[in-house]
């Protein structure tokens, strides 16, 4: 039996004759399932799980068709993606709405709790795993780092209560980091609020450790949840949103003087120095304010220059920089070459499971409008269908 067989004998084995009894029946019992009514499944997605690529479905998905057929879509035909765990399943208990667990409680336990020695060598330790996680996020994404990221905190705030001095300080310092990666995970998986309550934690930690660099930092993370948001005066209130209230000549002095201040970043620590880890960081940013100011030429000629140096091991931020270098494209009068950069940020987006990914190719989906009737936002509707049904 090929691939593209396996769903349609599972369906016709429930007597779900056609597709769009299928695609009802899916719905009606996702949206029982999940508690969520607005949880819809359409024929025409039913018809790509059946053809020749399937794909992968959301991860509340594939619970509503566990629950369905009795079976995970690995063994349905679907195109299982790297780091997939088959989430617990418990007859009778209620399918979380989250495709992660919460783990906000991580950073709410109660004290105190018994004093213990703590060796100042657990700083180092905990740096060198935070390193593995920042490498882990760029392969994975959010979903499967979640609750390993936030349990490393849990045990560095256990320590920061039994600590001592300079060792106390290291650890409020690295727990910091640790709570601002976890609220990075957050944001990158569509949870704002999960997100917001991260960066407050991050906020908390970093001024408990007195160090001014570090709250700073905090700052710049609350700010980046401002802008997801679209709230360019609270960015600025934080640290600078130029792009968000329109003001190019301020976006091109900030990003200027940000320029020369990149040789004074000193520290060899993962968080806070992304302008370093980034290949061609600020670009990337004018690239991407640019594309906010609705200057598609502009932003168009920055992002063509970018993407041919961004390693193929950051291979989600790519994704983003290709919707974002798409919906330039848009924005410019070009279509046609809008569609032909959608195609990749579309696989890369349904790989890994990205919410920012698939608020860019939202965004995309609109600059395209003036395009619908035509063969190209035809084209386009088809190739960014996987993505929007999805998420």
């Amino acid at each position: 039996m090929s691939r593209n067989d396996a769903l349609r004998a599972a369906r016709l084995g429930v007597g779900w004759r056609t597709v769009e009894r299928a695609a009802a029946a899916l719905t009606k019992q996702g949206q029982q399932l999940l508690d969520d009514p607005h949880f819809t499944v359409s024929p025409r997605t039913w018809r790509r799980w059946e053809g020749e690529r399937p794909g992968w479905p959301a991860e509340e998905t594939a619970s509503v068709l566990h629950d369905a057929l009795g079976r995970w879509p690995e063994d349905l035909g679907f195109t299982t993606p790297p780091g997939w765990i088959r989430p617990e399943h418990h007859e009778g208990s209620e399918v979380k709405r989250r495709a992660f667990i919460s783990v906000t409680p991580a950073a709410l336990v109660a004290g105190p709790v018994a004093p213990q020695h703590v060796d100042p060598a657990l700083i180092d330790y905990f740096q060198t795993q935070l390193e593995g996680h920042y490498r882990a996020d760029m392969l994975l994404g959010p979903h499967d780092l979640i609750g390993t990221v936030s349990a490393q905190y849990q045990l560095i705030d256990k320590l920061v209560r039994s600590a001592k001095g300079e060792t106390r300080r290291g650890l409020l310092r690295v727990g910091a980091a640790y709570a601002a990666l976890i609220g990075w995970l957050y944001q990158d998986a569509g949870d704002m609020d999960g997100a917001a309550f991260w960066r407050g934690i991050t906020q908390e930690i970093a001024t408990r450790s007195r160090d001014r660099h570090l709250i700073g930092y905090s700052l710049v993370n609350q700010a980046q949840v401002r802008t997801d948001l679209g709230d360019g005066h609270a960015v600025i209130d934080l640290s600078h949103g130029a792009s968000l209230t329109g003001d190019r000549r301020a976006v091109d002095q900030l990003i200027d003087a940000a320029d020369g201040l990149l040789s004074r970043i000193d520290d060899d620590l993962p968080w806070g120095n992304a302008c370093r880890r980034t290949t061609g960081y600020l670009e990337v940013q004018r690239a991407t304010c640019y594309g906010r100011l609705g200057l598609g030429r502009e932003s168009v000629a920055l992002w063509d220059q970018v993407l041919g140096v961004v390693p193929a091991a950051a291979r989600r931020d790519r994704g983003v920089y290709l919707a974002r270098h798409a919906t330039a494209a848009a924005c410019a009068g070009e279509p046609e070459q809008a569609l032909q950069i959608a195609r990749t940020a579309t696989e890369i987006a349904l790989e890994t499971r990205s919410a920012r990914m698939h608020r860019e190719l939202t965004t995309l989906e609109r600059a395209m409008l003036p395009w619908q009737d035509a063969s190209v936002g035809r084209d386009m509707a088809e190739v960014l269908a996987p993505v929007t049904k999805e998420f």
